[in-house]
């Protein structure tokens, strides 16, 4: 019996003690890579620039654009964390001005509004802006300063459902109003983003 005892516990602790030395020598020595977290933030920005320049082009918006959540400092004294979020991809067309520095580390309490209706019902379309019988959210505010006629706000999230940002479509030019086949697609192009930012 006491055999039997020394062989269990010689089995359970240099077991996993050997299987634990074979893996560090495997990842540490055997030259496996280590991750480069710049060139995977390189290979992710251009797949999601990319995918946003094809939808501005397919469905001929002026400005395609991702806002992300991120923390943005926290709360004196409680040390509460500030949920903020900031454009951080967007591709515009011919004569359309850029707007990315205008925003950055936005608090989510400013849009709270339309980031509440977002994170229910994951989308937002407003396809004139002047149309009094349309839901804006207060996103009204924001079209008078950038002359945006029409707009679509997809949510972004990742594949357990956690909201992490917002897929944008302003037009300026004209007031257009989407398909609902056309609202399917971008909302699976959303979906797909959610994989890639996550």
């Amino acid at each position: 019996m006491t055999d039997t005892i020394w062989v269990a516990i010689i089995g359970g602790i240099i077991g996993p003690i050997i299987v634990l030395t074979i893996n560090w020598y495997l990842n540490n020595k055997l030259g496996k890579k280590k991750k480069d977290i710049v060139a995977d933030a390189l290979e992710v920005s251009e797949q999601v620039i990319s995918k946003l320049e094809n939808i501005r082009e397919k469905y001929h918006a002026d400005r395609v654009w991702i806002t992300q959540f991120h923390n943005g400092g926290n709360f004196y004294p409680t040390g509460k964390s500030i949920a903020k979020f900031s454009m951080v991809y967007e591709t515009v067309g011919g004569g359309i001005p850029s707007v990315q520095q205008n925003f950055q580390n936005i608090p989510v309490s400013l849009f709270s509004k339309s980031m509440n209706h977002l994170l229910e019902n994951d989308l937002i379309s407003i396809p004139d802006f002047k149309d009094e019988n349309t839901a804006t959210y207060g996103l009204e505010f924001v079209a008078e300063t950038t002359g945006c006629k029409s707009g679509y706000l997809f949510a972004v999230k990742t594949i357990d459902n956690k909201f992490i940002g917002v897929l944008g479509m302003d037009y300026y030019q004209k007031k257009t109003k989407l398909a609902q086949e056309e609202v399917t697609d971008i909302n699976r192009i959303s979906i797909a983003l959610g994989g890639v930012l996550s």
